[in-house]
């Protein structure tokens, strides 16, 4: 995530995305003088700040781009930002907001799976798209045929850990502990759990916290009592970071291994040399040679000062397909822009190639980055 003191904020929320229209494309259903409103709600304060703002500043650079290109069929984007503060019955709160008051055409979030499967059922009952950047959980997208995403899902994120942890670390015995109130930290244990055992692995023990949790000692002397060659730990930074220092206060020197709910320079900030040598799955690597994702990493480090996180690149992701779907539907009907979408093929991102599946969900590669010297190393990428 970005850390928020190195961010500068840009001066409006109004701002654009790609232009790819053409005057032989039937007009918008609104005046071609007006703006295409978009709404975006995100945990811009809160318990995972860094997701939301980090998103958002993917989702500013998107349309920032695509407005100095033109707009699209001559229109402007603007992004209608509304904070959820991290709290899933707020995203209900503003997501409605967003919908009855604004009339937004598009909504783009949320980073966090609980979040998003709190504003779904409200898109879809009202027939607005909604396309999350980075909730893996695979209930969301289930919530109706107006929920996309941008990322994979933790089928594929838990049984790539599972296997990395088998094969590349070679590990047999595994311990977990996970957020038992949070969908995406629940969805991934079942995964991992079941995957990691079809490898031969064995689950020693099993603990459980709860989002806001600060004392995990408890938990950690029981999982240490089993004696675990690793501990998959697929929450979020906050509690992540406290856990690996408590890990290594009781003497447990196992690798920790998680999930992209652990993408933040708060990780490394909270836990130190602590969380050093531990392991996470993640939608892209900013280590990657590949010319779109240098032009990317490029373009966010002149407007930002800062190095950008998956969740920056997936809001970049995210704003772009909305963006792309919005002019090949020549339309701002929700219905029209909801078929764009689902019709999306070989659509080029920066976290990778989409093309959206009859569950609207992307078939994506995952990665596999390690905490060395206080930032994310590339070590593997694993296809779908």
């Amino acid at each position: 995530m970005v850390n928020i003191s190195r961010v500068r904020a840009p001066r409006a929320l109004v701002v654009s995305a790609l232009a790819l229209a053409s005057c032989s494309r039937p007009n918008m259903s609104q005046p071609p003088s007006e703006e295409i409103l978009v709404g975006e709600f995100a945990s811009m304060t809160g318990t995972t700040a860094t997701f939301g703002q980090s998103t958002h500043n993917g989702v500013l650079m998107a349309t920032a781009e695509t407005n100095a290109e033109g707009g699209i069929d001559g229109r402007k984007i603007r992004i209608l930002l509304e904070d959820d503060q991290s709290k899933p019955e707020e995203a209900a709160t503003v997501v409605t907001k967003l919908l009855t008051r604004s009339k937004v055409v598009a909504l783009i979030g949320e980073a966090s799976s609980s979040r998003s499967l709190a504003a779904a059922p409200i898109a879809q009952s009202s027939g607005i798209p909604m396309v999350s950047p980075s909730s893996t959980n695979t209930q969301v997208t289930a919530v109706g045929d107006y929920i996309f995403r941008v990322c994979f899902i933790d089928p594929f994120q838990g049984a790539v850990m599972a296997r990395f942890a088998a094969s590349t670390l070679k590990v047999q015995k595994v311990a977990i502990l996970y957020d038992l109130r949070n969908d995406y930290s629940v969805g991934l244990r079942q995964v991992f759990t079941a995957t990691f055992k079809e490898r031969g692995g064995t689950i020693v023990g099993e603990q459980s916290y709860s989002e806001g949790d600060s004392d995990f000692r408890a938990q950690l002397t029981q999982l240490k009592s089993v004696q675990p060659e690793a501990i998959y730990v697929p929450g979020y930074y906050t509690e992540v970071g406290i856990i690996a220092r408590q890990a290594r206060e009781l003497g447990i020197t196992a690798p920790l291994l998680g999930g992209d709910g652990w993408d933040s320079p708060k990780l490394v900030e909270i836990g130190g040399k602590a969380i050093e040598g531990s392991y996470l799955s993640n939608h892209y690597s900013v280590d990657d040679p590949s010319p779109r994702i240098r032009q990317f990493v490029q373009a966010y480090r002149a407007r930002y000062d800062a190095v950008p996180d998956s969740l920056s690149a997936l809001g970049y992701d995210a704003a772009r397909l909305v963006f792309d779907a919005i002019r090949r539907a020549g339309s701002t009907d929700g219905a029209k822009i909801r078929d764009a979408l689902a019709a999306t093929r070989d659509f080029q991102g920066v976290t990778g190639r989409i093309t959206i599946d009859k569950d609207r969900n992307p078939v994506k590669p995952a990665v596999i980055l390690r905490v060395q010297d206080g930032a994310f190393s590339w070590v593997e990428t694993v296809e779908p």
